[in-house]
């Protein structure tokens, strides 16, 4: 019960916000949802199950539903302040919007059928659209409907995939109908192969197309640009971790069908074109928040490159979902404080943020160095993690482009970050009454704090359960 009440409290709180007449009252009904569902997250255990096996927490989905419950708390607890201030927009669908994710993305980590993971999944999407058109303007407008036309492509790939996956378990030698993940792995080796990898394939580009892998990330640059912060930040670390976690399930019967190496080169491929892309638009960025769109492309294409080298490098990926959440809360959240500040998102307007804001701009200078895998924080563990399986596992020329595009991302992305931060305020922008505040910038302070004790310290419970579910994924050393 406490696993559909995880996917069931968001849509009864949503309908408690819909009916609130207090525009004051709906974020305080939201940031509550939002601590219970972590409560909650953290106190479900691997193998509790509900309704015959559909919904399941295994180490896989437990990981990614602790990253999104946590996330999706310090964006709420920002959004109560940040509505506030916002007073001009009606928030009732808003903050209805907020909670149907928050439903729709714990069934993505829970549902162990395949059907219903796409289904979620378009649920999500279909949230998130609404909330990306929150400043109603045209740009706006022209953002959620890019996201909402190049996000139907992708799903409608995505269900095309897994309908050749279920193509595959019929016609297979075993001739099971069930698109459970248990028993697609329990019948993998009587999977039809030419179904199952055309399958595959369909479904990396449905579902990497809601990562914003390369190159269907061409929705990400506008969403990320124009959507307010803390809708990026929940796309850049929730829905795209969920978008990962469908394509890993799919992966773990690639595997049990003996088609990892396929999947693995598949991931790779994806993994250095998403690198490639990035470094090049990073390159030369004056939209901070276009630029932090790119840094989004970069990473996912991070994760599909850890599983794609195998080994220690998956581990590392799994790792490395955590720590890109946690700081994609502090860079996106600083970087909408900044616009705020300043009335505008680009360097020709913007420069001195460490004078106007000190504390918000600090954390995206702090961001920065913790997002381009700088230590003490905790992607370089993670990133390193990566780069060490490639090593270990002879891809010397994928480590080689790794680390070159590590490189020219970090020039890129620093001569902007740089610009924003350093110098005198601008006098081209306008600027605003806008100022640091204890909601405005506590949560995160504590995203930054999560990243530094990743860095330094991993917790236990999070190396075991890291360690659990890179062995499901049976690419793990």
């Amino acid at each position: 019960m406490l696993l559909l009440s995880l996917i069931v409290l968001p849509l009864i709180a949503a309908l408690v916000a819909f009916a609130t007449p207090s525009a004051r009252a709906r974020p305080l009904i939201v940031a509550g949802a939002a601590i219970l569902h972590l409560i909650g997250a953290l106190a479900v255990r691997s193998g509790d199950a509900t309704l015959g096996g559909w919904f399941t927490v295994d180490p896989l989905g437990k990981l990614i539903l602790d990253v999104l419950s946590v996330l999706f708390t310090l964006c709420a607890l920002y959004g109560v302040e940040y509505l506030h201030i916002r007073k001009e927009r009606d928030n009732r669908i808003f903050c209805v919007c907020l909670l149907t994710f928050l439903s729709m993305t714990t069934a993505i980590t829970v549902a162990q059928h395949l059907a219903v993971v796409w289904v979620a999944v378009e649920g999500a999407t279909l949230s998130t659209a609404i909330l990306i058109y929150f400043n109603q303007n045209a740009r706006s407008l022209e953002a959620a409907w890019k996201y909402l036309m190049i996000g139907s492509v992708g799903i409608a790939l995505a269900l095309l995939g897994s309908l050749f996956v279920a193509y595959a378990a019929l016609h297979g030698a075993s001739g099971d109908e069930s698109l459970l993940f248990a028993a697609l792995l329990e019948h993998a080796g009587g999977l039809s192969r030419p179904w199952l990898r055309a399958g595959f394939v369909l479904l990396v580009v449905g579902y990497g197309t809601k990562m914003g892998l390369a190159p269907m990330h061409t929705w990400k640059p506008d969403t990320y640009g124009e959507a307010p912060g803390i809708i990026g930040a929940l796309l850049a670390g929730g829905m795209t971790s969920c978008a990962f976690l469908a394509l890993l399930r799919v992966y773990q019967v690639m595997q049990a069908a003996g088609e990892g190496p396929f999947a693995r080169e598949l991931f790779l491929g994806f993994g250095l074109l998403s690198m490639a892309v990035a470094a090049a638009f990073m390159a030369g960025q004056r939209d901070f928040k276009r630029m932090l769109a790119y840094s989004s492309v970069e990473h996912m294409g991070i994760l599909v490159l850890g599983i794609g080298v195998g080994g220690i490098a998956v581990p590392g990926a799994l790792l490395h979902i955590i720590n890109n959440a946690l700081t994609k809360v502090v860079l996106f959240l600083s970087a909408g404080n900044i616009h705020r500040a300043y009335g505008s998102k680009t360097i020709d307007m913007v420069s001195g943020a460490l004078r106007r804001v000190p504390l918000s701009g600090a954390l995206f200078l702090a961001g920065f160095l913790a997002i381009t895998g700088s230590p003490p924080f905790g992607p370089f563990i993670s990133e390193f993690t990566i780069l060490t399986g490639a090593m270990t596992g002879r891809h010397f020329i994928v480590a080689g482009l790794f680390l070159a595009f590590l490189a020219i991302i970090f020039i890129g992305m620093g001569s902007t970050v740089l610009a924003v931060v350093h110098g005198p305020i601008s006098p081209a922008g306008r600027t605003t009454d806008f100022r640091d505040t204890f909601w405005r910038t506590a949560p995160l302070l504590a995203a930054l704090a999560m990243v530094v004790i990743m860095g330094v310290w991993i917790p236990k419970a999070v190396y075991d359960l890291v360690l659990a579910a890179a062995a499901t994924l049976e690419g793990a050393s």
